[in-house]
């Protein structure tokens, strides 16, 4: 087993897409733009949502560059770390876009969070689940069964499609509708490269979550850049429109 400066030093000075230095780069970006919207923006639900979701993306690249072992662990729980981290991400995103639309949906929130809650709970927990990973130029393998990799994979794309669906739906109400609509733009971000790669290179579906946390890099400048100014607008419209009625 490689140890992760072994494996830093062997494909140093050679950039591949997820090699180890853009993972630790990820990483980096990812916990900076989380800092950055807590010390621009006023914490209210969505601002805490962001934040949650950037943190969970940078975790998952800190284990994904660790995932040979480093700081303590060993890959096997560095593996399990970043399964965790990842599997935060549909419930957070559902709430996310239920915030931003202003609905009340608890139905929808308790069971995203209650699948949520399960997979971590399994992926956390469950003995030997985990013992086979691979370190590779340009992501990491993370190996499990067929039949938890196809109920694993149905829960994600399952609430990301739930998720654009809501969102664009929901993005009908002019007064939330930028917000909503540049959701659906950084999930299909999210989304559609992953996809792309897996047509053209079936092989790569071992390393589907080291690859679409490899492109969620540009979610999250979607986050930073145009859903959070876009939520701030909205909310000064309608507490605008909230004011007038009032007077």
């Amino acid at each position: 087993m490689y140890t992760t400066d072994m494996n830093f030093k062997k494909y140093s000075g050679r950039m591949y897409c997820f090699s180890p230095p853009v993972m630790l780069a990820t990483f980096i970006f990812e916990f900076c733009a989380a800092a950055y919207v807590i010390w621009r923006y006023k914490m209210t639900t969505t601002t805490r949502l962001i934040t949650g979701m950037l943190v969970a993306l940078g975790t998952f690249q800190l284990a994904e560059y660790m995932i040979c072992g480093g700081l303590g662990m060993n890959g096997e729980q560095w593996a399990r770390l970043g399964y965790v981290s990842i599997t935060l991400l549909p419930a957070l995103g559902i709430h996310l876009i239920a915030s931003l639309a202003g609905k009340q949906s608890k139905a929808l929130l308790y069971t995203a969070y209650t699948s949520m809650l399960a997979f971590s709970a399994y992926f956390a927990f469950t003995p030997g689940l985990l013992n086979i990973h691979e370190c590779r130029p340009n992501y990491a393998v993370f190996d499990l069964d067929q039949v938890s990799t196809t109920i694993y994979g149905l829960y994600y794309y399952g609430w990301l499609v739930t998720g654009v669906v809501l969102a664009y739906r929901w993005s009908r109400d002019q007064k939330v509708a930028r917000p909503l609509l540049y959701m659906c733009v950084g999930y299909l971000l999210f989304m559609v490269p992953t996809t792309t790669v897996n047509l053209i290179d079936p092989s790569t579906t071992a390393g589907i979550p080291s690859i679409m946390c490899g492109f969620a890099v540009l979610l999250a400048i979607d986050f930073i850049f145009f859903v959070l100014p876009s939520s701030k607008a909205a909310e000064r419209i309608t507490t605008k429109g909230a004011s007038k009625k009032t007077a």
